[in-house]
């Protein structure tokens, strides 16, 4: 008889992808702070891809072997995924703690590597995760709520380090050793503790449900052929020739829209120290503030993502997945290409600060309510589109080799924006993050062109 799985509560959903927020808090420390760690312990803009390599490079290795892996891992204690959310987020907690005390560009490079391999472990099997709990009719609230906490987590890790400072708990100037801010070292310590603590509540709150008979079959069948390394490299080559049409169709739009961001992610905070504070002296004070200013905008546009998520849900039902893809990474292509015309000086409008004066919001926040909406869709539309396009008992090595579709541009961009890009580009960030805008919005052109196919219905 076929298992059919009950439809889940919003509570249920809820509970079962907040570890998503601590993987998330992780990532979004990352994003905002990287590139100023690395300069801060000597490096030159141009060097700046080539040290980011270590996301891209673990995520391209852990991630189709961790989703075929949990494929054919089941325990009745411990389940299918969740062992590998729980690795992940230890190690994950650990290279947190470590990152600030960095003394050399070797030293935080090589605790990049293992803070991304640790996150990837967790958050590969996340996806297959919400198509194994939930039927197909609620996968886009499923994914909408990973969005969700994409969103929240990385918010909060972007702006903790402003409200560390603004709450008098460190000056402005307060430095380590290694020249590092301490309200970086006391984010990346709460990031730990959000990383842990709320994978474990997902871990302690949500079942998994066994294999069906099927299933069980497939990994029986798979176990006969021989060790799991011959049997990982295995599932990854047959599941690469047996690509359905409409995961081949999503990889050119994930082609730019990831160049994109990666080249954001590199070059925002440079980009803001030269096109406002006039400076590319990452000694002083005007590179400090754009460090500041690039979480504030950072944590704005991941504000904008958990708090349209769930809207996207109905937008889904009514014009499809396909359509609000588009339309979100049109917006944000356009809003990055409006970065260098915006300033930090014309107030739009203020927000009260109960800890002292109010809060200015100014024209350059401007660009991360598109923003925002583009990456309140990448973390969603297109796992909905792929997750019922693949087989229900390969679910974990399937989304293992879409997110390669993930890093595969990212590494693409280190290697070309550090050997030629940038010199073609003026050598100039503020092209870069032009570059970026104009890629999400061919992104948001091939869109147009997928064509989604369901072979799972429950």
């Amino acid at each position: 008889m076929t298992f059919k799985r009950p439809k889940l509560n919003f509570w249920q959903i809820w509970h079962m992808n907040f570890g998503f927020f601590g993987i998330q808090f992780s990532f979004g420390l990352q994003q905002s702070n990287m590139s100023a760690i690395y300069k801060y312990l000597g490096a030159d803009e141009a060097s700046l891809p080539m040290l980011w390599l270590a996301g891209p490079i673990t995520g391209l290795i852990i991630q189709p072997i961790i989703g075929a892996i949990s494929d054919g891992t089941w325990s009745p204690k411990f389940g299918r995924r969740k062992p590998f959310f729980l690795i992940g987020a230890v190690i994950s907690s650990i290279a947190l703690i470590a990152m600030p005390f960095s003394s050399s560009l070797w030293m935080a490079a090589s605790l990049l590597w293992i803070l991304d391999a640790s996150n990837n472990i967790a958050m590969e099997p996340y996806r297959a995760f919400v198509a194994d709990k939930l039927v197909s009719e609620q996968h886009s609230l499923g994914f909408l709520m990973q969005s969700f906490f994409t969103g929240l987590g990385i918010t909060l890790a972007n702006f903790t380090p402003a409200i560390l400072v603004a709450l008098g708990l460190f000056a402005f100037t307060d430095k380590m050793s290694n020249g590092i801010p301490v309200y970086t070292y006391w984010a990346f310590f709460i990031g730990a503790v959000a990383a842990i603590g709320s994978v474990l509540i997902s871990v302690l709150t949500t079942k998994e449900y066994p294999p069906t008979e099927q299933e069980l079959e497939v990994m029986k069948r798979e176990k006969e052929k021989g060790n799991v390394v011959f049997r990982t490299f295995n599932d990854i080559t047959k599941a690469f020739k047996t690509m359905p049409q409409t995961m081949r169709q999503l990889i050119p739009m994930m082609f730019f829209t990831w160049y994109a961001m990666f080249c954001y992610w590199e070059y925002i905070t440079s980009t803001l120290s030269i096109s406002i504070f006039h400076t590319s002296d990452s000694a002083s004070d005007g590179f400090s503030k754009a460090q500041l200013l690039t979480g504030n905008l950072n944590g704005t546009y991941n504000i904008i993502c958990f708090m349209v998520a769930f809207a996207l849900v109905p937008l889904a039902y009514k014009i499809g997945a396909k359509g609000v893809h588009f339309i979100a990474l049109t917006l944000g292509g356009l809003g990055l290409l409006a970065i260098p015309y915006l300033n930090n000086t014309d107030v739009l409008f203020h927000i009260y600060n109960p800890f002292g004066t109010s809060i200015q919001i100014s024209t350059i926040y401007l660009y991360s309510f598109g923003l925002g909406i583009s990456w309140a869709s990448m973390m969603s539309m297109p796992y909905q589109l792929l997750a019922g396009s693949i087989p229900k008992e390969k679910r974990g090595v399937y989304m293992g080799i879409f997110n390669m579709f993930i890093v595969i541009p990212m590494a693409l961009q280190i290697v070309t924006m550090q050997f030629f890009v940038y010199d073609l580009l003026g050598k100039n960030p503020i092209n870069v993050i032009r570059l970026a805008g104009l890629f999400l919005i061919i992104g948001a052109l091939l869109t147009l062109f997928i064509k989604v196919k369901h072979q799972n219905k429950v």
